[in-house]
């Protein structure tokens, strides 16, 4: 009767092995293409037009918060010098994996406040410069399409890395 028990559990725990190596893979893939995109957004604010602007750059993207109608001056200017680097250092640890809930949860949050702003955006009709990849885009509906897709992901990899954790602390 032993046996039986033993082989049962053999091909049982060797499925549930893969299925485990499958979710980390989709949740390595998931959040170094979150992260890199991420990366990619601060960069596209720190550099432009050919050139590093580490020094002026918040005033560039301070237009682009300001277009939203939404802030006080004050507040545009303090989000213009931070965010470029907050979504840097985001999306390094995001690709680094450290810290990979927290991160993942605060990138969550990060786009649902850019959605709310960009659908109010839309709303009201404005053609705004979203200032979110750069200095291109002026459609706000184009960029809720965008952020959407980017939700998905960040709400895949943040319940990704909270099942993974629960899964090492379950005793097998």
């Amino acid at each position: 009767m032993a046996a039986t028990t033993t082989q049962t559990a053999g091909p049982t725990a060797t499925a549930a092995s893969r299925g485990n190596r499958t979710g980390r893979a989709l949740l390595l893939a998931g959040r170094l293409a979150l992260g890199g995109i991420f990366v990619f957004a601060a960069y596209a604010k720190l550099h432009f037009g050919g050139a590093w602007h580490l020094r002026d750059y918040h005033f560039f993207f301070a237009m682009a918060i300001n277009s939203y109608n939404m802030l006080p001056l004050s507040v545009v200017q303090f989000m213009a010098r931070v965010l470029p680097w907050l979504e840097l250092a985001l999306g390094a640890l995001l690709i680094l994996g450290v810290g990979l809930r927290w991160v993942s949860l605060a990138i969550t949050a990060l786009l649902l406040v850019f959605m709310a702003a960009l659908t109010r955006a839309a709303m009201l009709g404005l053609q705004i410069n979203c200032g979110c990849f750069g200095y291109s885009s002026q459609k706000p509906t184009t960029e809720l399409f965008h952020d959407s897709g980017l939700l998905i992901l960040a709400l895949a990899v943040t319940a990704g890395a909270f099942l993974v954790r629960r899964a090492r602390r379950v005793p097998a």
